[in-house]
């Protein structure tokens, strides 16, 4: 049974027989109470202890949402119940529902090649020795050896934990236009020197897996110089908008959703305050909250939609996004013989995840091998799997009040749930 009193959440139907439906877990083989029990289970053991103040589970079977459930508060005072509707800061999964729909099209399009160099579109690592040579495909699966993170926010602070008027002012004028928080513009010139920041950044010269999203926070202007859009613009028009994606995009607060936005942290650091609507990671705050590492928000229903793109390789409402080559080279693995698991952008299952127990499993041990996702810092996660025909989003804010606090990684949460969906076959056959 779906969670919400009201029936369920909207989705843009159409009227071809590939987009999103709902169903009754039983009409896919599933075994509805064994699933209610067990997934209610493992999400109220993880609001008692810590692990997040609320959360929300979505499931798709076979192109029909089975299970969408809420649980737990937007906060540990337990005053706004959790809603199947709540618009969430996905953190990480911005990789994957941003920047790579743009990435994808543009290389189905020929505009972009994988194997060239980056500096072939990205000029000031021409005159980087050691960026020179990297492709996109070393970049994209995590295997070109650049530094895993830039603190942007150290650029912009003083010792004693004071912003600097140079780069931060608390009401806007020309020069200060992006926008970080209710009260915190940034110099418009910023993003040149971030991006200046990424380009001087050290290399590896092992080329190895090493995660990094350095790359992720240059996309956006190199999609703007490529295409003549805007980052948002141009996934607006191209996949949000005619996908009739509503909720999801950058800067919530900025927009007039009717749907309750969930926080993240007390933020004790940068914005002295907490952050709700406005986005939780620092870097991009600093780039007025549009980056493709981090910065997107949106609903369970609008992921959903988009990752059962990704599992129908690129068509949905009989309208094709992407190739099925493209889906099919960016979700496969791209360098086993250096252990590394990633695809391009996607994750992936561990490489030897069937041979795990669940306690060791990335994700759940029973996804197949062609799976992909990813997760979220904020404690989100999206995965979907196409032999499986399966499509799981797990939804919560692990980072209230702190980013501290771990026991969403401890109880491993998220495999626990989505193995749930495996095994609940098992009980009925």
């Amino acid at each position: 049974m779906l969670a919400q009193e009201d029936g369920p959440i909207p989705l843009n139907l159409g009227k071809g027989g590939d987009v999103l439906t709902y169903a009754h877990p039983s009409e896919v083989g599933l075994d509805s109470s064994y699933i209610h029990s067990e997934v209610s289970k493992i999400i109220t053991n993880g609001i008692k202890k810590k692990a997040f103040p609320g959360a929300q589970v979505l499931v798709a079977k076979n192109g029909k949402i089975i299970f969408h459930q809420a649980y737990g508060y937007h906060t540990y005072d337990s005053i706004r119940a959790v809603a199947l509707n709540d618009i969430y800061d996905l953190a990480s999964v911005t990789k994957i529902t941003a920047a790579l729909p743009a990435l994808m099209k543009l290389v189905d399009e020929g505009v972009l090649d994988l194997d060239q160099a980056f500096s072939t579109y990205w000029k000031p690592w021409r005159k980087r020795k050691d960026k020179r040579d990297i492709t996109l495909r070393q970049i994209l699966a995590h295997q070109a050896g650049l530094e895993p993170y830039i603190v942007l926010l150290n650029t912009v602070r003083k010792k004693n934990g004071t912003l600097k008027k140079r780069f931060v002012r608390t009401k806007p004028n020309p020069r200060f236009r992006r926008r970080a928080y209710d009260n915190i513009y940034v110099k418009s010139r910023f993003i040149k020197k971030a991006h200046r920041l990424i380009d001087r950044s050290q290399v590896s010269d092992k080329k190895s897996y090493r995660y990094s999203g350095l790359a992720f926070l240059i996309f956006p202007d190199l999609i703007q110089q490529l295409t003549g859009q805007s980052f948002s613009e141009y996934l607006q028009s191209n996949f949000y908008g005619p996908i009739g994606l509503n909720t999801v995009n950058f800067n919530p607060k900025l927009k007039s959703y009717t749907n309750f936005i969930v926080p993240t942290e007390q933020d004790s650091t940068f914005r002295k305050a907490l952050t709700h609507a406005w986005v939780h990671d620092e870097n991009a705050a600093l780039l007025g909250g549009v980056s493709g590492n981090a910065g997107l928000f949106a609903s369970a229903t609008d992921l959903a939609q988009l990752m059962q793109i990704y599992l129908q390789y690129g068509v949905y409402n009989g309208k094709r996004y992407f190739s099925k080559a493209v889906i099919e080279e960016f979700t496969r693995v791209q360098f086993p013989e250096n252990d590394n698991r990633r695809g391009l952008g996607f994750d992936k299952p561990l490489l030897n995840n069937a041979e795990l127990a669940l306690s060791k499993a990335y994700p759940a041990p029973e996804v197949s091998p062609d799976s992909f996702g990813h997760s979220g810092f904020t404690g989100t996660f999206v995965w979907a799997d196409p032999e499986n025909q399966l499509v799981y989003i797990f939804l919560s804010n692990r980072v209230y009040p702190s980013r501290s606090h771990r026991q969403i990684y401890d109880l491993n949460i998220r495999p626990a749930v989505q193995q749930v969906f495996y095994q609940a076959r098992l009980a009925i056959e």
